[in-house]
């Protein structure tokens, strides 16, 4: 008998064998799974009772709290499809994302209903279901959440038998950049795998507390909501990202697990309490989202003990397609070694299928470290396509390959490693210059706290490398300081020839670094790339 791969069951086998355990610690609310699966069950029901059957679509709009999860698993096991939203929006691009969507309903955090309220005029939604929060209130006109569960009827039963592996499971937006949001068809089959990587590559058992520091809305927290509860192991909620809170939580709630984008791990080991800190549990920390720095990486080991996990993927796999496999014979190089290594994006990962790296003409690069090409991915974790949208689908799956836009060099060992996205490269005088390697220096500057390298125009060159930098507190030096700092440890013209201090850098709420907002400073219309 061939069972529907979906990773809702997870939930059943989590209370079947750990019914009593902590399953989801919020603050100071904690259920069991057995707790926590009456929540959501109850959910389904009251999401039924409401009109919602399989194949409608549900968005939610909530922080990482036990309600964002309780919609994880009540709508999707209805066979209804989750559409999770960026509650750092603007107004404009929700009302693009609901009413494109086809959401019949929209879950939504008190605190972040503001943009909703400008536009619930706009919106085809049948009904809003709000999350009340402590000191928020809401003009919309919204069933309180708890009162919707309270008035589900009573045995309603689940019945996950009757769906089918490759519907959809979550319609996840990506971010716009450049033009609308584009709707990433997320299916059951890819999400269990996806899962199922996180647990076997990250090494998640059922004694590991996981904080969920990531968005959970960006690609389904990379897997996390799904492949915790698979493990029977613990959730531990985070409103939003806050270093010092971070760090007390580590030892009071013994973390042992988290993920988190370059950024909030440079955040963690720039926070004044981090060198003082001394975590008692061995936690493990995977980062995605950017390449990150060996820099960073080196210091997040160092400075916290933290053993940091490298894995690379997008929206539109589920995410994962890569992770640095970590070998014993890397122990005896250098912590300098060791981190650069660390740093790779590294190989395929053991449920995915095929990830390679090619030139234009779709022929593989050469494994040794130089030639440049794309990064292209096939297998079991692929999106469906875009949503409503096949010319796009069809422009980013060819031929049976997903074309993720990053380019990169394959190591001798077969190690796949970014050196920038094809929009993000400098080409300065007919020669390529990697953003991300010329950060990964300025990482190593000790007064440099955060920095993004962009192309700016220049007339003899066509364009050259301009670092952006935020610095330390009290921290001075010059901008030809930097560029010195640079010459003297990487080639010539790829060393930025200007230099911006800024008090922040814009980002998504994941982390990411928008380069795009930096290059609209200095560039009229997008930057090509040849």
């Amino acid at each position: 008998m061939i069972s529907a791969l979906t990773p809702l069951d997870w939930k059943r086998r989590a209370v079947k064998y750990y019914p009593q355990k902590t399953a989801v610690i919020d603050g100071e609310k904690e259920f069991t799974y057995k707790e926590f699966a009456e929540r959501t069950d109850r959910l389904s029901a009251a999401l039924h009772n409401a009109g919602i059957r399989n194949g409608d679509h549900v968005a939610v709009m909530l922080p990482n709290t036990h309600y964002m999860l309780e919609c994880f698993y009540g709508i999707c096991q209805l066979g209804a499809v989750m559409v999770p939203l960026n509650y750092r929006l603007s107004a404009g691009d929700l009302e693009y994302i609901i009413n494109h969507s086809d959401a019949k309903m929209l879950i939504i955090d008190e605190e972040f209903s503001g943009p909703i309220e400008e536009i619930k005029g706009n919106l085809s939604l049948e009904q809003i279901v709000v999350v009340s929060v402590q000191g928020h209130s809401s003009s919309l006109n919204g069933v309180d959440y708890e009162a919707f569960l309270q008035h589900a009827p009573e045995n309603y039963e689940i019945r996950l038998a009757e769906i089918d592996e490759n519907q959809l499971l979550t319609l996840n937006y990506t971010s716009g950049t450049t033009s609308k949001p584009k709707g990433v068809m997320l299916t059951h089959r890819g999400n269990y795998l996806n899962a199922a990587n996180f647990m076997y590559h990250l090494g998640v058992h059922h004694d590991d507390v996981y904080l969920h520091t990531l968005p959970m809305f960006h690609a389904n927290g990379w897997g996390g909501v799904w492949a915790i509860t698979a493990a029977g192991a613990t959730h531990v909620c985070l409103r939003k990202v806050d270093p010092p809170l971070i760090l007390e939580l580590f030892n009071s709630k013994n973390i042992t697990l988290l993920c988190g984008a370059p950024t909030v791990v440079n955040m963690l080991i720039n926070d004044p309490k981090a060198r003082e800190f001394t975590i008692k549990t061995r936690l493990r920390m995977a980062t995605a989202g950017a390449p990150p720095s060996a820099a960073v990486i080196q210091k997040a080991q160092e400075i916290l003990g933290l053993n940091m996990i490298h894995v690379y993927g997008l929206t539109e796999t589920s995410p994962f397609i890569l992770y640095c496999e970590w070998k014993k014979e890397f122990e005896g190089k250098s912590a300098d070694e060791q981190s650069s290594i660390k740093a790779r994006q590294g190989i395929e990962l053991a449920f995915n299928g095929e990830t390679k790296v090619v030139h234009a003409d779709g022929q593989e690069v050469a494994w040794n470290g130089k030639e440049l090409g794309e990064i292209i991915t096939r297998g079991n974790v692929v999106m469906k396509g875009y949503y409503k949208d096949p010319e796009t689908t069809a422009a980013a799956i060819r031929d049976g390959w997903f074309h993720t836009g990053d380019l990169a060099v394959t190591h001798p060992d077969g190690f796949i490693e970014i050196q920038d996205r094809a929009k993000d490269l400098i080409i300065s005088g007919g020669e390529n210059i990697s953003s991300t390697e010329v950060e990964g220096v300025l990482y190593r500057h000790p007064d440099v706290l955060e920095t993004a390298v962009i192309a700016i125009p220049d007339e003899k060159w066509g364009e050259v490398p301009k670092a952006i930098i935020v610095l330390k507190p009290e921290a001075i030096v010059t901008e030809e300081e930097i560029i010195e700092f640079c010459r003297s440890k990487m080639a010539h013209f790829k060393a930025p020839k200007a230099v911006e201090f800024v008090h922040s850098l814009p980002k998504t709420a994941t982390g990411k670094l928008q380069k795009y907002r930096l290059r609209e400073m200095h560039w009229k219309g997008p930057k090509k790339v040849n």
